[in-house]
């Protein structure tokens, strides 16, 4: 029993191919400790079943290419923030994007995006964005609570593939690594869309609820966060020339992608995982997460 055990843990881990899910091995080989048998999030999410995944639509993917032929792919939330995801669609179908920059890479803050003259005309029908575009009711959301403690609110969890904050009352989504935000001017200006960043470090969780969030980038961050840190005022590029241009933003991408669903068993062992690491490198589990370290899982559609 000791060599099929071993040669099991040879052809899963030395060859890197998860052909045997870990309920067979647990059943099949006697555990060692109870760490050893834990899978990790990595393994959980590889062995979901194919029903715990749902395709995102291709309506709700917009492909930014960067100087260079390097692409960047968004997911849109329409739940949340819909006046300015109606902009940046208009925006987009009028290729508006085309040929604007990136103008600022603030270390561990965000990648921001736009016209760097302020003079672009912005093509017509924009709606002024209201307010309530940074929160919404919670009710009807299919809210999971993931039942950590959070010290910017009351309570987070999990909806319709999205991470969320709430206070019980009104949901919004909270500043993560990746997640798209609206650039704005002092209050109550609200932004039109036209201005983007993705936060690339840290979340900066004091922004939630003061910029409206309007999706997050799910395939090429690294064509944004790679990029030269900029040494003027908050990371702005001091001269026009240290600038990336953004050569186009199109609706749709050239590949499906499918998250996982946030309401499914696989993600409650997922995110019980991320909070309580029992594989075997660690000693010690935390007991708990933020919501920023339990990521909505994205793959690319098998």
């Amino acid at each position: 029993m000791q060599y099929v055990c071993q040669t099991i843990k040879r052809y899963r881990f030395g060859r890197g191919l998860a052909v045997l899910p870990l309920i067979l091995a647990a059943l099949v080989c006697p555990p060692q400790n109870a760490q050893a048998q834990a899978p990790s999030p990595g393994e959980i999410v590889a062995q979901a079943p194919a029903d715990a995944w749902t395709t995102i639509p291709d309506a709700d993917l917009l492909t930014m290419t960067v100087a260079g032929g390097r692409t960047v792919t968004i997911q849109l939330v329409r739940g949340f923030a819909p006046m300015h995801v109606a902009n940046i669609e208009k925006l987009v179908s009028a290729r508006w994007f085309d040929g604007v920059s990136i103008n600022r890479v603030q270390e561990n803050y965000v990648v921001q995006w736009g016209d760097a003259t302020e003079h672009k005309p912005l093509p017509p029908g924009l709606g002024v964005a209201p307010a309530s575009d940074y929160d919404r009711s919670l009710e009807g959301l299919g809210f999971r609570p993931l039942g950590f403690p959070d010290p910017y609110a009351p309570m987070t969890g999990h909806a319709g593939g999205w991470p969320v904050a709430s206070d019980g009352a009104r949901a919004w989504l909270p500043h993560c690594f990746g997640m798209v935000g609206v650039g704005r001017n002092l209050a109550p200006d609200t932004g039109t869309g036209a201005e983007l960043y993705v936060v690339n470090g840290h979340a900066p969780r004091h922004l939630d609820r003061n910029i409206a969030l309007v999706g997050r980038v799910i395939d090429g961050i690294e064509a944004l966060t790679s990029l030269p840190r900029g040494t003027g005022t908050l990371g702005f590029y001091e001269q026009p020339g240290e600038r990336r241009v953004i050569t186009a933003v199109r609706a749709g991408a050239p590949k499906r992608w499918q998250s996982l669903k946030t309401d499914s068993a696989a993600f409650a062992a997922y995110a019980d995982a991320r909070a309580n690491r029992r594989d075997s490198f660690f000693n010690r589990p935390a007991g708990g997460a933020d919501i920023c370290n339990v990521p909505v899982p994205v793959r690319a559609a098998p």
